[in-house]
């Protein structure tokens, strides 16, 4: 099968040369969390702990991670209030509310798909292993 060549060189960016610094921006989008915390801000901004507490599962860390990648990257604001106890919202930039559309259409994917998703790995994972077995 014959590749495509450098891309850039008619003004775009080419995501299967290793090089290419959009491999970094396809690493943030396609995780679960981003899928997540975008999903969440998607109608208004949310304080951390707010978000801590949507996120059924992720950890202190691995939000605060998150949510740094994504202010990063310009998904998204932090505002910090100076207030006792300090206050600080989350919230979507113009360039994260147009990636939402796409990962909210992922994770409905993912939530629509589910059972056939999980009947796929129940069928592979109850295939004999062994030495003698050879896919078909």
């Amino acid at each position: 099968m014959e590749t495509i060549g450098d891309l850039r060189k008619f003004g775009g960016a080419d995501a299967y040369l290793r090089s290419c610094p959009s491999r970094g921006v396809l690493d943030v989008i396609g995780s679960k969390w981003t899928v997540l915390i975008v999903g969440a801000l998607i109608d208004r901004p949310m304080r951390f702990g707010e978000l801590l507490r949507r996120l059924d599962g992720v950890t202190q860390k691995s939000l605060t991670q998150a949510l740094r990648q994504l202010e990063r990257d310009g998904f998204v604001t932090r505002t910090q209030y100076p207030t006792i106890p300090p206050r600080v919202d989350y919230e979507l930039t113009p360039l994260g509310h147009r990636v939402a559309g796409l990962l909210g259409s992922i994770r409905d994917w993912a939530q629509e798909n589910l059972v056939e998703v999980l009947a796929a790995r129940a069928r592979y994972d109850a295939r004999p292993t062994g030495p003698d077995v050879r896919p078909a």
